[in-house]
């Protein structure tokens, strides 16, 4: 099977250029993220996730997005504090992409194809999740009022 995946790069929250192939092998889940959002405190939630699966092989990958009210306006400095300050992320952080539109960055192009929303295939708002198997196949959307913790039972399967 070609692992499309992992062919793509994103720069980590620390200016870092990061090949997705890294995370090959693992259980992967795509967040975009905002610090300023009513679904905030989901990155509680998600920190939770991955404490509980990252030895078993769960990674989680968050995009900071500022295209939905303005709602994650800071630098990537800001964002990297405000994420561990106030909910002790330490899954790994990117730069500050696009989500939606022509700026899209290639991965969310990529997920949004192979996975697209109920009417249309764009992000609707902060905290969409994408799960991706171990062998990099993008398997599952969530909406972004769905709950980090109603992930679990999904990953304890995938993760057996």
């Amino acid at each position: 099977m070609d692992a499309i995946f992992y062919t793509f790069k994103a720069n980590s929250i620390q200016g870092k250029e990061i090949s997705m192939e890294t995370y090959r092998g693992k259980t992967i889940l795509v967040v975009n993220t905002a610090s300023k959002c009513g679904l905030t405190p989901q990155l509680e939630g998600l920190e939770a996730l991955y404490q509980k699966y990252k030895d078993r092989g769960l990674v989680i990958l968050g995009f900071p997005c500022n295209q939905f009210l303005n709602q994650e306006p800071g630098d990537e400095k800001s964002i990297s504090e405000g994420c561990l300050i106030n909910y002790g992320v330490s899954f790994p952080m990117f730069s500050k992409i696009d989500v939606n539109g022509k700026d899209a960055h290639e991965i969310y192009k990529y997920l949004k194809k192979e996975l697209g929303g109920l009417f249309f295939s764009s992000i609707k708002w902060n905290f969409t999740k994408f799960l991706i198997d171990h062998s990099g196949k993008p398997i599952k959307r969530y909406s972004p009022t769905f709950k980090p913790e109603r992930i679990d039972f999904e990953l304890e399967n995938l993760l057996k």
